[in-house]
């Protein structure tokens, strides 16, 4: 597992990387297919001084999964360790739900498929940046996964985000499912 430890207004000493690092090897134990853990520690100014220091963690699957968790508390090494109890609890939540299920899809027309979709809305992406310079701030690539509606909510609720793009197998599209403001879902199904 690769593992990259990022800090924001915060020294990195080598007692806090060996720290972090030796604790996220442990995931491996709970989830063998963690490819990448992306570690972000940072201290912000805050009113409480209960959360200054921030810790997040996002683990990277082979099968395209994400798992991400944030921790506050008034230590670094303490937001760390609350942050690890949360993303091993996710893991758990996550196998418990997919690991006996998962089943290797058939890939072959629907990966083409969205393929082609992320690439024509990458090419729309850049020739809108080449247009419009200001407007487009960050561009993110990611790999899609095939998955119905509730693999979706569920990878979306495990991320913490209000929306989440992804390939619909049952719809053979690219949709968005957003978190309404009366606590539903709400699908997006583009047509052309």
């Amino acid at each position: 597992m690769n593992v990259t430890i990022k800090t924001r207004e915060l020294e990195l000493n080598e007692r806090l990387r060996q720290y972090v690092e030796k604790k996220v090897q442990r995931l491996n134990r709970y989830l063998p297919n963690i490819v990448e853990a992306r570690v972000e520690l940072a201290m912000e100014p805050t009113r409480s001084a209960q959360q200054r220091h921030t810790a997040q963690i996002t683990l990277f699957a082979s099968n395209g999964r994400i798992l991400r968790a944030e921790e506050r508390d008034a230590d670094i090494y303490a937001a760390f360790d609350a942050v690890m109890d949360t993303i091993e609890r996710q893991i758990e939540r996550y196998k418990g739900k997919y690991w006996l299920q998962y089943r290797p899809r058939q890939r072959g027309r629907q990966r083409v498929q969205a393929e082609e979709a992320a690439l024509a809305a990458l090419e729309a992406a850049v020739e809108a940046e080449e247009e419009f310079p200001p407007q487009i701030k960050r561009i993110k690539r990611f790999e899609m996964v095939p998955m119905d509606e509730w693999e979706a909510i569920e990878q979306m609720e495990l991320l913490g985000h209000d929306f989440f793009v992804f390939y619909n197998v049952n719809t053979d599209s690219i949709n968005v499912l957003y978190r309404r403001r009366d606590g539903g879902y709400g699908l997006i199904i583009p047509e052309l």
